[in-house]
């Protein structure tokens, strides 16, 4: 019998209220499981407005230890009684440092660890590197109930050598929780389309399915160019050829597909990009520090 893997991606608006934007996302988890998904993954930090538009240090209240952040608290329990895989963006507190993380929740609501973003951006708009450190984790593949899955965080998705990394380590499908959208010094600037191309890359690169979720909606900041930050959505599922087979343009939704893994690693083979890689070149990011 062939091995399969259902996904799905979220993608929605969040508010101000953790509490309300939990819920928000358990209810979008529960229609993914109802409609078969097995690993279904939220976007970039959901528990509240994409804070990096600013630096204010009043946000860093709201981040946890990975064990005890509400998101994790509430939702593992969530993926037992489902019995599905839920990647968890949160953000972490580690002692006195901070860090934009994901925690994996298997499907019987095992915590299975924490990969902290390895690249961080700085600019207008997507100000991270006030409030995060970069990763020390390195990159990170979950051997999960249902299959190898590999999460890269949001600008992570930029990098090739993430996502070669990530397959290298066994990774069956990439998942990219993001928070993207509009551009406060170039309004004219959309980088919907190449944001998808990006990742659409990867899986033609590493013959591997990529998922990309992606908030939605307009997020007022006072003294903001434009008054807050829209988010355009675009969340996809790229098969291992890069072709779109479950898109989103700007509405709350979720997007979903199913995979055959065991024509998948098959087909890998046979294009041996793995056969001629240069280890030497990926060892240190293929090797990460246990958390």
């Amino acid at each position: 019998m062939a091995r399969t893997m259902s996904v799905a991606a979220l993608q929605t608006s969040y508010g101000m209220d953790l509490d309300a934007n939990i819920k928000k996302t358990e209810a979008l988890i529960r229609q993914a499981a109802a409609a078969g998904a097995q690993v279904i993954l939220p976007s970039e930090l959901f528990q509240g407005p994409y804070f990096c538009v600013t630096q204010e240090e009043r946000w860093f209240a709201q981040a946890h230890p990975w064990r005890e952040h509400p998101c994790v608290t509430a939702l593992a329990p969530l993926a037992a009684e489902l019995g599905v895989v839920l990647p968890i963006s949160i953000f972490e507190r580690e002692g006195p440092h901070y860090f934009n993380s994901l925690v994996m929740v298997d499907a019987d609501g095992a915590l299975m660890g924490v990969y902290r973003k390895s690249h961080i951006p700085d600019g207008p708009g997507y100000q991270e590197k006030y409030y995060f450190r970069p990763g020390d984790t390195g990159f990170r593949v979950w051997d999960t109930k249902f299959g190898r899955v590999g999460v890269g965080i949001c600008w992570d998705q930029w990098y090739p050598e993430a996502a070669r990394a990530m397959t290298l380590m066994g990774a069956e499908v990439l998942l990219y929780p993001t928070a993207i959208g509009s551009e406060p010094h170039d309004a004219t600037l959309d980088t919907a389309a190449p944001w998808r191309r990006a990742m659409q890359g990867h899986a033609v690169s590493n013959v591997i399915p990529v998922v990309g979720a992606n908030r939605i909606g307009f997020e007022p900041w006072a003294d903001y160019p434009n008054g807050g930050q829209a988010f355009y959505g675009a969340s996809f599922i790229a098969d291992h050829r890069g072709d779109l087979v479950s898109a989103l343009d700007d509405e709350e939704g979720i997007v979903a597909a199913s995979f055959d893994l065991d024509f998948l690693a098959t087909h890998r083979a046979a294009w041996g990009f793995f056969r001629d890689r240069r280890t030497d070149l990926y060892g240190a990011l293929v090797s990460p520090r246990p958390v």
